[in-house]
C-alpha cells in the first residue's frame, strides 16, 4: 500500500475512533477505566518491574492517573513524558507527587523539569502505551506525530497498550517505521500480541 494511501486510512481511522470516544457515556468510561486497571496491576509483568512507564491521560483515553497513584502505592518509580517538538521525541522524568506536573506542549500534563529527574536507563520497566486503536498484532494508531514509535524503537523493556475493546480492530494499516506492544489490555480481556525476545522484556503473559 502507498504511503499516501497508509496516511489518508489512518486519518480516517484517527477520526472515527475520536468519535466513538468522544461518545462513550462517562459513567460506562469509568467502569472500563477501572476493570482496565485491575487488569494490568494484575500482570506478572507489573508486579515484576519496580519502573512505571506511563502517558497521562486526556479525557478520551484510558484513565492512568489511578494507574499512578496505585503504582506509588506499591513503591514503584513512575516515569512520565515530556515531548520535544522541535525534535519529535520524549523524554521521560520520573515523578513523585502531581504537582511536578504542568500543562505541556499539546495542553497534556507533563513533568516540570526543574522539579523532577531524568530517565537516563530504558532498558527495562513496564511502559502503558496510549493508542486511540490497538489490532491484534499489537500494532497501534496513534495522533500522528510519532512520538512513541521513536521512544518505543530504543525502548527494552515491556511495553503495555491499553484500550476498550470498542477501539480495537483485526489489523491496522502500519508502515515500517510503527512499533508493536507485546500486550494488550481492554476492559475484557489481555492479549499476547508480540513475542519480543525474553532479553528484551522478560516473559510474557499468556
Amino acid at each position: 500500500m502507498p504511503i499516501r494511501d497508509i496516511r489518508l486510512l489512518k486519518t480516517e481511522l484517527r477520526q472515527k475512533y475520536k468519535r466513538i470516544r468522544k461518545n462513550l457515556d462517562p459513567e460506562k468510561q469509568r467502569a472500563m477505566d477501572a476493570e482496565i486497571q485491575t487488569r494490568l496491576l494484575a500482570l506478572r509483568q507489573y508486579g515484576e518491574n519496580d519502573v512505571i512507564f506511563t502517558y497521562l491521560s486526556k479525557p478520551i483515553e484510558v484513565d492512568t492517573f489511578g494507574l499512578v497513584r496505585a503504582a506509588w502505592a506499591n513503591r514503584k518509580r513512575v516515569a512520565v513524558p515530556k515531548c520535544i517538538p522541535e525534535t519529535t521525541q520524549m523524554e521521560f522524568y520520573y515523578i513523585t507527587s502531581m504537582d511536578d506536573l504542568a500543562p505541556g506542549a499539546f495542553g497534556v500534563l507533563e513533568p516540570v523539569p526543574e522539579r523532577c529527574r531524568l530517565v537516563t536507563d530504558y532498558s527495562r520497566g513496564l511502559c502503558i502505551v496510549p493508542g486511540l486503536c490497538f489490532d491484534a498484532e499489537g500494532y497501534r494508531l496513534g495522533y500522528g506525530k510519532g512520538y512513541y514509535d521513536r521512544f518505543l524503537s530504543a525502548f527494552r523493556g515491556v511495553t503495555v497498550g491499553i484500550c476498550y475493546t470498542a477501539c480495537t480492530q483485526w489489523r491496522l494499516p502500519h508502515g515500517r517505521y510503527d512499533r508493536q506492544i507485546q500486550l494488550l489490555i481492554t476492559e475484557k480481556y489481555i492479549r499476547r500480541t508480540y513475542t519480543r525476545g525474553a532479553e528484551n522484556g522478560g516473559s510474557h503473559e499468556r
